[in-house]
């Protein structure tokens, strides 16, 4: 008789300069026997701002799956799982189809993420929604964030799947001295850039601001899903070229670097590191108890 795998888990450090600087990742693996509710408990008990499950691929031509839930519900695709879920699936043995070409499928659908000896990167994943907020849209965005829309630079969705909203500020130190509202009746999912000055060594710093299952703002240390539809927007308007570093996590005493790059067919790239702090088995097949 075959028995389902024991399920493991992994916390990975994603787009950190150095230790505990960058996202925690939970990444739960062999949870076959999991739910759907077992997964949002679990995400929502470890207070993360996401956590991964592996599972084995149902779409051809796939490395394996992974569901992503954030606190409050579960997402199609987000940035820094899909590095810590493909790092916690080759540190565990897994083998891709294709040489230095690792393929996840999610919510979103397939997804490739090149490696470069240690080094990950995933493709953008096309936006879903784009174009030039409302002004209603638009100054909802700025009562978060408690600024005036003189300050504006420009303002984008840049929805790859959670649902952002981009502003654009003048300077990184605009965007560092945001102070938010940190209670809402509503869910928002917003991201904010500004350039740094040249020569820096990042050139673009953000935040990523998002409602939590209770009211509350939260802010994300460092946002893949959020640098990559950024990075495209940027790519696209003539703002950025080639490739650059953007910072993320200063507000909250993290060094996030997130590492963004365009190749010759147009294809948006963002890559960071990722490390394996702690590792162990759940102790856990299945969760019983009230719901």
């Amino acid at each position: 008789m075959t028995h389902a795998p024991e399920p493991a888990f992994k916390l990975v450090d994603v787009f950190a300069s150095d230790p505990f600087t960058g996202n925690p990742l939970a990444v739960v693996s062999g949870g076959e026997t999991l739910s759907t509710e077992d997964m949002q408990r679990i995400t929502r008990w470890l207070n993360l701002s996401e956590t991964a499950f592996l599972l084995p691929p149902t779409q051809d031509g796939a490395d394996y799956r992974v569901r992503i839930f954030t606190l409050a519900h579960e997402l199609p695709f987000a940035g820094h799982p899909t590095l810590g879920s493909c790092h916690a699936w080759l540190e565990a043995g897994g083998q891709p189809r294709r040489k230095d070409v690792v393929v996840q499928e999610c919510g979103a659908g397939l997804v490739e993420i090149r490696r470069t000896g240690a080094a990950l990167a995933f493709a953008a994943p096309p936006l879903i929604r784009s174009g030039a907020p409302s002004e209603q849209e638009l100054a909802e965005a700025l009562d978060v964030l408690g600024i005036d829309a003189a300050a504006v630079v420009d303002a984008q969705w840049v929805d790859n799947g959670p649902g952002w909203l981009a502003v654009l500020l003048g300077s990184a130190q605009e965007v560092l001295a945001i102070n938010p509202q940190r209670h809402l009746d509503r869910r928002v999912d917003i991201g904010v850039v500004g350039p740094h000055a040249p020569g820096a060594e990042a050139a673009f710093e953000l935040r990523a601001l998002f409602s939590g299952p209770d009211g509350g703002l939260i802010e994300d240390p460092v946002t893949g899903s959020l640098n990559a539809s950024v990075g495209q927007w940027l790519f696209a308007s003539g703002r950025a070229s080639g490739a650059y570093v953007a910072a993320q996590g200063t507000c909250l005493g993290r060094k996030g670097r997130a590492y963004i790059s365009q190749d010759a067919d147009g294809q948006v790239w963002v890559g960071g590191a990722t490390q394996t702090l702690f590792s162990g088995f759940s102790g856990f097949s299945g969760i019983s108890g009230p719901r």
